[in-house]
């Protein structure tokens, strides 16, 4: 049975992740590891099969755990989720994301080297890439260069760097994958889309930064996940995936189509200040995994958004205990107004 350890695994895509390979495959076992921060919840881990999957508390940044956590046993592959990931977070202080991001990854290649692990997947964005013109149709592929333009994207970048050198100097068998806006069940409700779903569900305002025309390109969860699994299984050694679902939507596009889809008015929306540094348009090329890996996405917007609109409307109580606690004084301090929590 192959042996998967699994960072950030408690979060929303690394416990979709996780969900996939137990439910898609028949030899693995999964190790989760995850520090449970503020976004991590182990109730995404629900329903797992427990003969299948392991949980280990712990912080990728924390060497020492990291090498108790890989002795107990003989692991094929890590798939490096664990990442502080919010934009907004990385412009009020980059410290946790220089930590986790940068140390902490380097940290996971280290033990992985000592420990002999066969294969380093690491999960990137397309954040590293910067920003697109507005007016033209270029995309992200593969060989675009690195320009990226907040904290946040500085740290992936920086990771990626790290895996790329680790490939080159110690022959680590390593493969990335950058995504865009991910959607779907579990999502965090600092992201944009959870919440913009919960403020709707309560008859809440919904902020949207500048004018809303910021493009980014989404794609449902688990078609992301099916990538990972594609290139976890199949990528070419020291490779870089770009992930995308050809589906680049403004953000404001994106608000109507959910208050559409909810039977709510355009009137919730309230523009507020623009993010500092916001980049204007991101869009990929997937061509490339397409092409070598045989990859497709298997929703559409529009099936993936319902999918997802349900999953909220169906899980109140998951989305309360989300919404409660830190994430009040979160919201407060962002959008500089209150969040109810029902």
């Amino acid at each position: 049975m192959r042996k998967v350890f699994v960072t950030g695994g408690a979060g929303f895509i690394g416990s979709a992740f996780i969900k996939l390979v137990l439910d898609e495959t028949e030899d693995c076992f999964v190790t989760n590891f995850d520090a449970l921060t503020y976004a991590g919840n182990l109730e995404n881990l629900t329903g797992l099969d427990e003969q299948r999957h392991h949980f280990i508390r712990g912080d990728i940044a924390d060497r020492n755990a990291v090498v108790r956590a890989l002795e107990t046993d003989h692991f094929d592959t890590i798939v490096n989720f664990a990442a502080e990931s919010h934009v907004d977070r990385s412009i009020t202080s980059a410290d946790d994301f220089l930590r986790t991001n940068v140390a902490g990854t380097q940290i996971l290649l280290d033990v992985a080297r000592a420990k002999g692990v066969k294969r380093f997947v690491q999960i990137s964005t397309d954040e590293v890439m910067g920003s697109l013109p507005e007016d033209d149709d270029s995309f992200f592929t593969e060989e675009s260069p690195f320009a990226p333009n907040s904290p946040y994207a500085a740290s992936k970048a920086a990771a990626e760097h790290l895996v790329r050198a680790a490939h080159h100097t110690f022959g680590l068998d390593t493969v990335v994958t950058r995504c865009g806006n991910n959607y779907g069940p579990r999502q965090f409700p600092e992201k944009f889309l959870p919440l913009a779903i919960a403020n709707a569900m309560n008859n809440e305002s919904i902020p949207v930064y500048g004018d809303g025309m910021n493009v980014r390109d989404w794609i449902f969860v688990e078609d992301h996940c099916r990538a990972i699994l594609a290139v976890m299984e199949k990528g070419k050694p020291g490779g870089v995936y770009n992930i995308g679902a050809r589906n680049p939507r403004r953000n404001l596009d994106v608000v109507q189509s959910l208050l559409d889809a909810l039977g709510k008015p355009r009137s919730l929306i309230k523009f507020v200040t623009d993010r500092l540094g916001h980049d204007r348009r991101y869009a990929i090329d997937p061509s490339l995994i397409e092409s070598e890996l045989g990859w497709r996405p298997r929703e559409t917007w529009e099936s993936g958004l319902m999918k997802t609109i349900d999953w909220y409307r169906e899980n109140t109580q998951w989305l309360e205990n989300t919404r409660s606690g830190a994430y009040r004084d979160y919201y407060r301090l962002q959008y500089g107004t209150e969040v109810n929590a029902r």
